[in-house]
């Protein structure tokens, strides 16, 4: 049986385990699959003794993501465009790296959810691993304009920079969102509300009723965001378990070569909306 984990600090309410046990289900492949919750001073002993048991590949999640980029002999040109790394596949004794949130991301909004990215002016919060997992893909989707938001505006100085697109991505100071205008499209990528945070505070004129409001986080994590986007009027909000699932099935293919069918994982996790807590 080959073994698989997912690796994150906290991580024990983790789904990761559940889809790809579902997964392996689906398609008839045996495969052992488990949470590491490893602090990140830990993590490099950790995949080590991981990789020494005979791990195949690994999962990554908050707040390992760019550590695990760091750690590859290999990564994926994703990857390299994220600076961070999600999926881990164990090669020739060294660990290959690729980044599948953003197209996890992707397909959950214009394949599940038919919408369309184009031309949209999107907002995205957060500057941190799942935010440079995302951020290539958005413009890849055909976003007309990326603004960049973080609490630390160095780190949105560097994943602007990183994208290497500056006609198209930039940075801007959180307090000047005020400034801004409006937004077709706002990605809340930060982990604020995975700390405890009830209430999500930006100016309601960013966006309009045509504006989509996604997080990144799913359950509980999601309703301080989702609620703010509710209170300024959006029509269209999407947490991210959708996206949860799609970057799952793409990691599961890199392993196995095969693709699983996502429908059927996605409604049973939906059906247990009110038990789900975030820690992926």
């Amino acid at each position: 049986m080959s073994h698989y984990a997912v690796f994150g600090h906290p991580v024990s309410h983790s789904l990761s385990p559940r889809i790809h046990a579902a997964f392996g289900r689906q398609t008839g492949i045996a495969l052992d699959y488990t949470a590491v919750d490893a602090a990140p001073e830990a993590f490099m002993q950790a995949l080590d003794a991981f990789a020494a048991g005979g791990g195949r590949g690994a999962n990554v999640t908050l707040p390992l993501k760019e550590a695990a980029f760091a750690l590859c002999s290999v990564t994926s040109e994703r990857a390299r465009r994220a600076g961070a790394v999600n999926t881990l596949t164990r090669n020739d004794g060294q660990w290959h790296g690729d980044n599948t949130d953003g197209i996890g991301l992707v397909r959950d909004l214009t394949g599940r959810l038919g919408l369309d990215l184009r031309g949209r002016r999107a907002l995205l919060l957060g500057a941190g691993g799942s935010a440079r997992g995302v951020a290539p893909a958005l413009l890849d989707a055909g976003v007309s304009e990326l603004i960049i938001a973080n609490r630390t505006p160095e780190r949105a100085d560097a994943l602007a920079d990183a994208l290497g697109e500056p006609e198209r991505a930039h940075s801007r100071y959180w307090d000047d969102l005020v400034n801004e205008g409006d937004f077709a499209l706002v990605v809340n990528a930060t982990s604020a509300s995975r700390n405890g945070t009830t209430e999500f505070t930006l100016p309601f004129q960013l966006s309009t009723p045509r504006t989509l409001a996604v997080d990144l986080n799913y359950g509980e994590a999601a309703i301080p965001f989702l609620a703010w986007a509710r209170a300024a009027g959006c029509r269209d909000m999407v947490d991210g378990l959708g996206m949860l699932v799609e970057q799952a099935a793409a990691a599961f293919e890199l392993w196995h070569g095969v693709r699983p069918d996502t429908a059927p994982v996605y409604a049973a996790l939906r059906g247990k909306d009110a038990s789900l807590v975030t820690a992926d």
